[in-house]
Formats: structure tokens, C-alpha cells, sequence
């Protein structure tokens, strides 16, 4: 069964939803036309480019370039992370925080979905690592950049009471930890409500994608529970790392609070 070709002329109509929607009172009320529109400008250019860049690295499927690939969707989903905080870390640490995590995470997750599971002979073929490493890295992006964000809004806004905490002789590790749970369940969340929502109220993209292709349903499905254990496990894994980290630079060697080590981008 092939699969039905879209013109530029269907791609055209559906942005115009996303115009139509920008265009609307309350999203222009609200402030987010202009963010709407960038995005969705985003969206056509980088898919485009990614798809020619895959089409050549698909016919030169060399580990040195599937690297060079790779760090560039981590170098950006870094940045990422980083620009969505309100209250992030300052330095260095606002963009080491989430892309050490996401590093940690997705790379070691896909590393061992390509080598155990996958079985892709060489290991790191550019058809299954790229879209893999992906699919992990957005979603781990996420919920690092949620985690975070809950994380320095919720240390900022429970200072005093933090404080208190390490006045009263408890290390930085309990003083901080019920802010730490609140950071994980909001990273959590998304992937959480996702898989409980899989096959029922939704049909995740990539299952969808695969039967539109012309995939058996069933073997769409297998590959769609595969994804989505791994991305459970890799946001997990990822949001962990992150709010961990993100914690310890709050507190200095003394377990001291250190809120000027927090940027203020209001």
C-alpha cells in the first residue's frame, strides 16, 4: 500500500488554520499571535530543512555525522529549556542544568533501545537512531524545562520557608525536598497523561503516522508502546537529573540558599 502524497497547496491550507487562530481577539488579547506565527513559521522551516539534511545522511550513514546531528538537537533543545524559564539558573548553569540531564538521559536511552531492543545493524543506522534520539529528546526536553521551571518558581516563592528549614539544622536535601517532588510531578505529568490517554481518547503521532504510510496497525502499535516506554523512562530519568542539579546550585557548600544565583526575566 503506498502512501498518499501531500502537495505545498494541502500544506498551505493547513497553516492557515494557525493564521486564522493568530488572527483571533483573545490570542491577540493575550499576547501570543506573534508567538503563534514564529512558531509555526519554525515548524515549516526546520521540519523542511531536517528532511533534506536525513535525505543525505541517509546515504551516508557514517557514526561521525549521526553524531554531529545528534549534538546539534541537544546543543538546541538545550537552549530550549533554558529560554522557557522565568526563574532559571544564571550562567553557565541555566543551559548546563537541562543539557547535562537530557545528555544523561536520552542519549543513554537511545543508546540502549538502538543496541537491545531495536537490533539495527550498525547499531547507529541513521533511519532509527535520528528519529529514536528524537522523539527522546523532545519530550525529555519538556519535561526537564516543566521540571525546572516548578522547581526555581517554587524555591523563590517558599524562601522564607526554606530557610526556616535550614535554621532549624536540616541539610539542603530535606529543606528542599517537598519543592523537589513538585518539580518531578510536573515534569511527569505530560508523559504520564499521555500514556494513559494512549489507544483511548488519543492515537500518538507516531502510530498514527506509521498506518497512514501503510504500516499493519498492529506492528504500529508495537512500535508505539516501544517509543513511549522509552520516553517515559528517558523524561523520568532526565527530569530527575535536572531537578537534582538545579537543586544543589541553589544551596551553597554551607546549605545556604542562594537565590542571587536565580535570573528574573519579568
Amino acid at each position: 500500500m503506498s502512501f498518499i502524497h501531500l502537495s505545498t497547496t494541502d500544506l498551505a491550507i493547513a497553516a492557515a488554520l494557525v493564521a486564522l487562530l493568530a488572527l483571533l481577539g483573545p490570542v491577540r488579547a493575550a499576547g501570543l499571535s506573534r508567538q503563534l506565527l514564529v512558531a509555526g513559521l519554525r515548524t515549516a522551516v526546520q521540519l523542511t530543512i531536517i528532511g533534506y539534511v536525513l535525505k543525505a545522511l541517509f546515504g551516508h550513514a557514517g557514526l561521525l555525522w549521526v553524531a554531529l546531528l545528534a549534538a546539534v538537537m541537544l546543543a538546541v533543545s538545550g537552549y530550549e529549556v533554558r529560554a522557557r524559564q522565568e526563574r532559571g539558573l544564571r550562567g553557565w548553569w541555566g543551559y548546563g542544568a537541562g543539557g547535562i540531564a537530557m545528555f544523561v538521559s536520552s542519549f543513554s536511552v537511545t543508546v540502549f533501545a538502538l543496541v537491545v531492543l531495536v537490533g539495527a545493524q550498525p547499531w547507529y543506522t541513521p533511519q532509527y537512531a535520528i528519529p529514536l534520539l528524537g522523539m527522546l529528546l523532545g519530550n525529555t526536553m519538556n519535561g526537564v524545562a516543566l521540571g525546572l521551571d516548578r522547581l526555581t518558581q517554587s524555591a523563590w516563592e517558599h524562601r522564607d520557608a526554606i530557610e526556616a528549614r535550614l535554621m532549624l539544622g536540616e541539610p539542603w536535601e530535606v529543606a528542599i525536598a517537598h519543592d523537589q517532588r513538585q518539580a518531578l510531578r510536573s515534569g511527569l505529568i505530560p508523559i504520564i497523561n499521555a500514556m494513559a490517554a494512549a489507544g483511548v481518547v488519543s492515537l500518538p503521532g507516531m502510530m498514527t503516522g506509521q498506518i497512514m504510510a501503510g504500516a499493519p496497525p498492529v506492528e504500529a502499535v508495537k512500535y508505539q508502546v516501544l517509543i513511549m516506554f522509552l520516553i517515559a523512562g528517558g523524561t523520568g530519568l532526565g527530569t530527575l537529573a535536572a531537578v537534582w542539579l538545579a537543586s544543589r546550585r541553589l544551596f551553597d557548600h554551607r546549605h545556604r540558599l542562594r537565590l542571587e544565583r536565580l535570573r528574573d526575566r519579568r
